[in-house]
């Protein structure tokens, strides 16, 4: 009987050969290996190092701290313009992978060696006016704003914050009232 990580790469309709030789790759590595999020997660002493991310036009695999690894080929990309930390390697082909093995072995290594280092966060979250004021305003709002993590609040903030204009801003505070009363972030099921 195979374990759930054999059947998610068996079992694979999209970059299952892809994915199948990355797994090589990295277990080669002698990183842990498990399942987390869904996606395959690999991991050195309890600490995650990388995921495989499987999506419509590409493979990634996407390293937890990979702002901290030395890439002066410029290999990893910030997976959005919010990102501080993650960072992806993109795939397209088998071939991409066998060409790239060398350097991901290399970035598991780096990452291995930082593993303990933190990613230096900002001091503060800066909210958007609109979210300030409504917290404000409604006690119970930011009671349970406040409880959320701070990378939930992160989250809340920008996306709000992302709208152009009040109308839409202030539109997304009430769209997402029960959840952040629920204690959910945006993402959250």
């Amino acid at each position: 009987m195979s374990t759930s990580i054999d059947r998610y790469f068996t079992d694979a309709k999209n970059w299952s050969k892809e994915m199948t030789r990355l797994r090589e790759v990295l277990l080669e590595c002698d990183l842990d290996e498990d399942l987390k999020w869904g996606k395959p997660c690999y991991g050195f002493e309890g600490e995650n190092i990388a995921i495989i991310q499987p999506m419509k036009n590409v493979l990634a695999l996407m390293f937890f701290k990979g702002a901290l690894l030395d890439d002066p080929d410029q290999l990893l990309e910030a997976p959005g313009p919010n990102s501080r930390s993650g960072r992806r390697f993109r795939f397209r082909t088998l071939e991409d992978i066998e060409t790239a093995k060398d350097a991901i072995a290399s970035f598991v290594a780096e990452a291995i060696k930082k593993s303990g280092t933190e990613i230096e966060k900002p001091d503060a979250i800066e909210l958007p006016q609109e979210l300030i004021i409504r917290l404000d305003e409604d006690t119970e709002l930011k009671a349970a704003f406040d409880a959320l993590t701070p990378g939930r609040q992160r989250g809340y903030g920008l996306y709000i914050a992302s709208a152009k204009q009040a109308a839409t801003r202030l539109a997304r505070i009430d769209k997402y009232r029960s959840r952040i009363l629920e204690g959910k972030g945006m993402h959250d099921r």
